[in-house]
């Protein structure tokens, strides 16, 4: 096949650009399950880079749940869902996705990237301001693009610089909406959004809020997310979030209250253009929000197992910077650096991913550890001791 001189020399010097940079990520195909331990290239190692949390990506139960779902209705939805897309399976799971958010109804996507790029876009425009964490995530920053709104970033958690340019933005009379946006929980740092402080200046300038929780679902507020942790689920406008970490199959959806999701259904693009989720999965996710909403057993084990893993690291001397929730990054800096530490890791073991520029800034290069609910004290004790012997050979720790 012959590319075109320009695209093959861009694609060239680009790549290499990359690499010589310590900012090309290696894909690694997972020979089998995504669980507490995975093979890779021939290798059983230790997995802290999944963001399957409570490990129900491989719960027994569900995946009978799914092939049970597939034998009756198919592999696919077979249309999209304003046509004949819509199964009674996904009535069902929007009313227990509403049910499990404390609102009044929700809508369903293909991706939780797709829910920002929908819900973002079939509510703001030209017209109107976003006021963005400067921490937010990729599919957040490409939503607020879409839209056309002017797109005001703030410094990262501060809410002085969020009140000063809320009232800049709301007092300029150049906007019709003015709309704040965060995660709730920060997936490469796991610290958690301010939220009560955001709620209060988002009530004086009449602020649209908005909240993707695609990291805190299933994790904070006893498995049912950082806006219920804060008690605000009639405080905020959006609640955003994914179907394929904590819940552990795929797909995504936005909560809030009936008016807001009617609109989506008519004017979100994705969910008008793209066909349905499908059955097996549709199923399997609701049986997982069910297993979330009537126990916290999953989630009470993921932090355990976070708290150890943490207390582990941070003895040793590892920078694991603030985070507030079971996401444990060990901050190395240095891509190279990074990229070096996370490749002995595999081959001592334990498969943890570098995570650096653009994911992260420059210079705060950084193994993102996972711990889930199905990881063993066993596994995580193997795992810091193997983060002692690299992380000395490496001279990040002493």
């Amino acid at each position: 096949m012959t590319l075109s001189n320009v695209l093959n020399n861009f694609l060239t010097e680009n790549l290499d650009a990359l690499k010589n940079q310590g900012l090309y990520n290696e894909i690694d195909p997972v020979e089998g399950p995504n669980g507490a331990k995975i093979n890779v290239r021939g290798s059983e190692l230790i997995n802290l880079s999944s963001n399957n949390y409570l490990g129900l990506a491989t719960n027994p139960a569900l995946k009978q749940i799914a092939k049970d779902a597939v034998d009756k209705y198919g592999v696919g939805a077979g249309a999209v869902r304003t046509i004949n897309g819509t199964l009674d399976l996904h009535v069902r799971l929007e009313q227990k996705l509403a049910e499990f958010k404390g609102t009044e109804a929700a809508i369903s996507y293909q991706s939780g990237f797709n829910c920002n790029m929908a819900a973002i876009s079939a509510v703001m425009d030209k017209n109107d301001a976003i006021l963005s964490d400067q921490l937010n995530h990729a599919s957040i920053i490409d939503g607020c693009r879409l839209s056309k709104a002017k797109i005001i970033p703030f410094n990262h958690s501060d809410m002085e610089d969020l009140r000063a340019k809320a009232k800049q933005a709301t007092e300029s009379g150049q906007y019709n909406k003015v709309m704040v946006i965060t995660d709730g929980v920060f997936s490469m740092d796991g610290d958690i959004a301010k939220l009560p402080e955001i709620v209060e200046i988002a009530k004086e300038f009449d602020l649209i809020t908005y909240v993707d929780d695609a990291h805190g679902s299933g994790v904070t507020g006893k498995g049912k997310g950082t806006v219920k942790h804060f008690g605000l689920e009639k405080e905020i406008d959006f609640q955003i979030g994914t179907l394929s970490k904590a819940i552990g199959v795929v797909g995504g959806y936005v909560a809030g209250k009936k008016n807001l999701i009617d609109w989506l259904k008519v004017r979100s693009r994705p969910f008008l253009f793209s066909t349905a989720l499908p059955p097996g999965d549709v199923a399997a996710i609701t049986a997982a929000v069910q297993m979330i909403i009537d126990s916290t057993e999953l989630h009470d084990k993921l932090w355990e197992n976070g708290d150890y893993l943490k207390a582990g690291l941070s003895k040793l001397g590892f920078d694991i910077g603030a985070s507030e929730t079971p996401i444990t990054p060990c901050i190395i800096g240095d891509e190279k650096l990074t990229q070096t530490f996370s490749k002995r890791l595999f081959e001592e073991g334990v498969y943890a991913k570098s995570i650096v520029f653009p994911t992260v800034p420059k210079g705060t290069g950084r193994v993102r550890n996972m711990p889930t609910a199905d990881h063993t004290k066993e596994m995580l004790d193997e795992a810091i001791a193997i983060y002692e012997k690299v992380g000395k050979e490496l001279g990040v720790i002493n």
